[in-house]
Formats: C-alpha cells, sequence, structure tokens
C-alpha cells in the first residue's frame, strides 16, 4: 500500500498552487479532481463571462494570470489551468469525485467508489461551486415566481422584459447585474452597503 505525504482534494486555483508548493518542497502526493477536464469551477461559469467581466483573477505561482479581452473566462482560465498543469507536471488525476475522507490508526484514507489513497496529510481545495448555499427566506415556498443560483444561471436572454431581483453583494451579482440590466428591469438587494 502507498502512503502519500498529501492528498490535495480539487484542481482549481487553490489545488493547483498548493501542488506547485508541495511539488517544490519535496513533498509526495496527487491532486484528485472531480471534473473531467482542467479548469476548476472557472469551466462552469456562464458563457457570457468574458475576461473583461471578471473583477480579477490571481497568479499562480510562476505563471501570470490571463489579462483581459472578449473572450469567454470560462475557456480562458480553464485553458490556463490546463497549460499550468502540464507545464508543472502536476499530478492530477481525474474524474476522481471524492466520497469519503477516515482516519484509520492516523492515516487519512481518501475513498473514492472503490478507489483509495492513504495519506499523512490532507489539503481540502474544493471550493463552493459544486455545493452552493442557497438561503432559505420567509415566503420562499409561496412566491410564484422563478428563483435561480448563479451556479444555473441560464443567461440574460432569459430574462428579456422581466422584473428581476439580484441578492447578493459578491462579484457574481455585479456581473449578472451589469448583463442582465440590458434586457431587463433589475433590482439589488444586499445586506449591507455594496463596496
Amino acid at each position: 500500500m502507498q502512503i502519500w505525504e498529501s492528498v490535495v482534494i480539487g484542481a482549481g486555483q487553490a489545488g493547483l498552487s498548493t501542488s506547485y508548493h508541495l511539488r517544490r518542497l519535496g513533498v509526495e502526493h496527487v491532486v484528485l479532481d472531480a471534473d473531467e477536464r482542467p479548469g476548476g469551477a472557472w469551466q462552469h461559469r456562464w458563457d457570457s463571462l468574458t475576461m473583461d467581466d471578471v473583477h480579477g483573477v490571481a497568479d499562480l505561482p510562476d505563471a501570470p494570470a490571463p489579462g483581459r479581452g472578449d473572450e469567454p473566462a470560462n475557456q480562458v482560465i480553464a485553458s490556463w489551468f490546463d497549460e499550468y498543469e502540464q507545464a508543472q507536471e502536476l499530478p492530477v488525476l481525474r474524474p476522481v469525485r471524492v466520497d469519503a475522507v477516515t482516519d484509520e490508526d492516523g492515516l487519512l484514507v481518501v475513498r473514492s467508489g472503490g478507489r483509495s489513497w492513504t495519506s499523512r496529510t490532507l489539503v481540502n481545495a474544493t471550493g463552493t461551486w459544486t455545493h452552493p448555499f442557497v438561503p432559505t427566506y420567509p415566503g420562499q415556498r409561496d412566491f410564484a415566481g422563478e428563483q435561480w443560483h448563479t451556479v444555473s444561471y441560464p443567461g440574460r436572454e432569459h430574462f428579456a422584459g422581466m422584473r428581476v431581483l439580484v441578492v447578493g453583494a459578491g462579484a457574481s451579482a455585479v456581473q449578472l447585474i451589469g448583463e442582465i440590466a440590458t434586457v431587463a428591469d433589475v433590482v439589488w438587494a444586499t445586506r449591507r452597503p455594496p463596496r
């Protein structure tokens, strides 16, 4: 049985950066990623989100982030991640969806279906894209309109001629407002004044 020094779960920005530094330090590790291809959560963003629209992308170690432009961010960032994995020779395995992590006699056992990896340490770099927080609020069940979360955004055309309430003060809310407001009447609600 192989015992890894570390297992990294997720090959998005955090997972790739972690793998780079583990490799640089000579730490034997493997990166497990649930997606079919490189790109992290970026590959799942809406097609109309361009590099001009994103509020910024952090550099990867030894690799500056792509610049601004009118190309779709989900393609640009996915390609950048793919090139980075190859150039840095990072040990990414995909698709591997982790089902469980258990402690067995002081070692961590990471399971995916019938496969497993045993490790001394683990880095959880999974992010939140596949498990978005959808809050509940009074009257939600009685609301007759549509309710969407960023992860399932159908595109601005879907909202043409509608009255739309965008809730939240994050970058995605601002980006969606900029898009939807061109085809619909938009109201923006936040808990605190946006900064």
